[in-house]
């Protein structure tokens, strides 16, 4: 499958989904006009992806430092899909990536690890520049 790569935008994340290296990224801000048509076809090329995968070890590194309401839902049907793909037989590893101040963040992440067990979530702390 061709990798997908997306530059970012002051209001949308870089997105770099390498495929073929089994790593997939999201970094920067969050908060297109249009969640739902920014995140919709990068969720269905990951979709795709993971129904010709079985057995997979995936790096999701999610570094995100401010996401909207909308962006809110539109990550968590991303990690949904990731979630489907752990509880397939993939190995999901979700390092979730936030400023150490930032206490929302973090939050959100510990949430997601709780409400999808099957993937393996760490927290990284990034300091303060």
């Amino acid at each position: 499958m061709e990798n997908l790569y997306i530059a970012p935008t002051p209001s949308s994340p870089e997105v770099d989904f390498k495929f073929d290296a089994r790593i997939l990224s999201l970094r920067g801000e969050s908060y297109p006009e249009n969640a739902a048509a920014f995140y919709g076809d990068v969720i269905a090329r990951l979709k795709d992806f993971l129904s010709t995968e079985q057995g997979i070890t995936l790096e999701v590194n999610i570094a995100l430092a401010y996401f909207n309401s909308s962006s809110t839902k539109m990550l968590f049907n991303l990690i949904e899909a990731l979630s489907n793909a752990a509880e397939d037989g993939n190995q999901v590893l979700l390092n979730w990536y936030h400023d150490e101040e930032d206490d929302t963040i973090l939050e959100f992440g510990q949430e997601l690890s709780e409400d999808f067990p099957a993937i393996t979530f760490v927290t990284r702390a990034i300091g303060a520049a």
